[in-house]
């Protein structure tokens, strides 16, 4: 079983075919599927009010690489 801290967090990932996830810690299966990171964002909010949610980088920026994650 996770540990508490890893129950309040979600990350929210870009699916190979297309859409994004919901997914907690070491999560096999998403948690909710959306067509949009948006739409993900408030799904995540609605599963657990209370979770950090982390948001993988989809685009190069000045401040962050894909292979990062940002807070929504």
């Amino acid at each position: 079983m996770s540990d508490n801290k890893d129950s309040n967090n979600l990350f929210i990932e870009r699916r190979p075919e297309g859409g994004y996830a919901v997914r907690k810690p070491n999560a096999d299966r998403a948690s909710a599927v959306a067509p949009t990171q948006a739409e993900a964002i408030e799904h995540a909010k609605e599963l657990n009010p209370n979770a950090t949610i982390h948001v993988e980088r989809v685009r190069n920026t000045n401040v962050g690489n894909p292979d990062k994650w940002r807070k929504p």
